[in-house]
């Protein structure tokens, strides 16, 4: 017994110091038509685009063709930044002043404007519907809270909240629209995160009734620093990602992880992997252990959680991405939509 036990310590020691194998990744460009784009949604049948310039798209799989449409009712310098979507329409949500929140119809391409908000400060960085029914954006800050609007009845009408029923934001604290990855719904939790002078992460658990706010050992105190992207795997694991837009090479402070639902952050790969990073998500089914970040200094993939990352490619035009499954996913950036599938 003694020496099957001998065995059996030595076979487990050899085990934890094997190394987990890196997949590989293929890719295949889908589209190199110019075009900047931060807004992507994969549904079942099509992946839809958020696009500058008044326009929006989206990938036919089927078809293997991509289609793009302007919007008549905005100006050719409206950037639509976030998008989301229920069963039968699709959201695109302009960033600036005026913000026009446009519902498309899948089936027809029917637009209608179902929100708009005029106001010199007006910036919305994200946003994300839960169901069918219940939709959320954030956006910077027009008074002393950042902007929330809500939606209960399928996108048709929007609210904007009141700052009474809103944390406080700290003077020069905002957000970034990199990726749409500012806002995140799980379950009823909502987490929010900020950048700018102050970089912190509000959290909801009842849909925003009430929130709380934590702090963040993320890089802060400058314009362009902070937290420009965030991912949460269920409403207690999360991570947090970022820089500094200006000095995009800066690998420290950049990075955070939590698994109390944002309470506490513990920073992650110090002065290792990338640096400024624009979208980080987490592999589907990958028991919130593997992650996949694009950026300033290129693609990398992490399989722990985000303790080691190996860079998969240098390409640095990509913005956002988000996965069809736990093998396949879509990026998009300064002209192109790129299809990736993990082997």
């Amino acid at each position: 017994m003694k020496n099957y036990l001998f065995i059996l310590l030595i076979c487990m020691s050899c085990a934890s110091k094997k190394e987990i194998a890196t997949p590989t990744f293929d890719s295949r460009i889908i589209s190199t038509e110019k075009l900047s784009c931060r807004a992507i949604f994969v549904d079942a049948d099509k992946v839809w685009l958020g696009m500058d310039k008044g326009r929006y798209g989206f990938y036919d799989k089927k078809k293997d063709t991509l289609v793009v449409k302007t919007i008549q009712s905005v100006s050719n310098t409206t950037e639509f930044r976030s998008i989301a979507a229920t069963k039968d329409a699709i959201f695109i949500l302009a960033v600036g002043n005026p913000a026009k929140l446009i519902k498309i119809d899948k089936k027809s391409l029917q637009e209608t404007i179902v929100y708009q908000e005029e106001n010199e400060k007006v910036f919305y960085d994200s946003m994300q519907f839960v169901d069918n029914l219940n939709g959320f954006a954030m956006g910077d800050p027009t008074e002393d809270c950042l902007s929330f609007i809500k939606t209960t009845d399928g996108g048709n009408s929007w609210q904007k909240i009141s700052c009474v029923n809103l944390p406080k934001v700290n003077e020069g604290e905002a957000a970034f629209a990199t990726s749409n990855t500012n806002l995140i719904v799980k379950g009823k939790s909502i987490f929010m995160v900020s950048g700018g002078k102050k970089s912190r992460v509000f959290v909801s658990h009842d849909f925003g009734t009430t929130w709380q706010v934590y702090e963040t050992p993320i890089v802060q105190g400058e314009e362009m620093t902070g937290i420009f992207t965030a991912d949460f795997y269920n409403e207690k694991t999360g991570i947090i990602a970022g820089g500094n837009y200006l000095n995009q090479n800066q690998n420290w402070s950049n990075k955070a992880i939590t698994n109390n639902g944002g309470k506490s952050w513990q920073l992650i790969a110090e002065n290792e992997a990338f640096g400024y990073t624009s979208c980080i998500q987490f592999v589907p089914k990958s028991n919130g252990q593997q992650l996949i970040s694009i950026g300033g200094t290129g693609l990398f993939y992490s399989p722990d959680f985000g303790k080691t990352w190996t860079k998969f490619s240098d390409d640095k035009d990509f913005y956002t991405f988000r996965f069809e499954s736990e093998k396949v996913f879509y990026a998009t950036g300064r002209n192109k939509l790129v299809r990736f599938e993990i082997k």
